[in-house]
């Protein structure tokens, strides 16, 4: 029987927010066995995303949030993988700023959905504070979590710009992230891995 498994690709691009441009390198995450796979986030690059998903058929395109440099290729992944994409609803602000009005996503998510892969689920937990409709994917088979802009090696995401809240993202890791297992890994949407305890050590109760 095939297992699920995690693959993973760095793309580069830029983030846009609040008239300000920086370089930024994205992780993308595909969650999936040797026939179909989701994934997580869309940045800068359908080539290089569909060059990790291969041959497999992609069930669904799942946003953590909707800053531009995770979701910008969005529409166009959809577009050759006839995948629907997933976003929570309070990220609209957000995702027009980069695709405006006229298109949007296929299907909200709600803090505690499953999106079904490989015979595995990924159960949505919402975390705002980076972004009002920030989602982390806690995969327990897998024994990780991916965590987009919410939780890096060393703490929190950035919570300086619009649409973020400080006191939130913190709020938000306590109660859904820090009660998974210490050994969960987190994977993250911008650089290394961690664990759940080690950043639950770093920031305290």
């Amino acid at each position: 029987m095939q297992r699920a498994r995690v693959d993973h690709g760095v793309v580069s691009g830029t983030f846009s927010l609040d008239g300000q441009t920086f370089d930024v390198d994205n992780n993308v995450w595909v969650v999936g066995d040797d026939t179909e796979c989701v994934v997580i986030d869309a940045p800068h690059d359908v080539d290089a995303i569909l060059a990790i998903v291969g041959d497999r058929r992609v069930t669904a395109i799942v946003c953590t949030h909707a800053h531009d440099d995770h979701v910008r290729v969005a529409p166009a992944l959809r577009e050759r993988t006839g995948a629907p994409i997933l976003l929570h609803p309070a990220e609209l602000p957000l995702w027009e700023l980069t695709h405006g009005p006229g298109t949007t996503w296929d299907k909200d998510l709600s803090d505690g959905d499953r999106v079904e892969v490989a015979g595995i689920g990924l159960t949505v937990l919402h975390t705002p504070g980076h972004a009002p409709g920030a989602v982390c994917l806690y995969a327990p088979e897998l024994g990780c979590v991916f965590t987009g802009d919410t939780l890096f090696q060393g703490g929190p995401g950035a919570t300086g710009r619009s649409y973020s809240d400080g006191d939130l993202i913190v709020t938000s890791i306590r109660a859904k992230l820090f009660p998974l297992p210490g050994g969960t890994v987190v994977h993250t949407g911008h650089g290394p891995d961690t664990t759940i305890a080690a950043e639950h050590a770093a920031l305290g109760s």
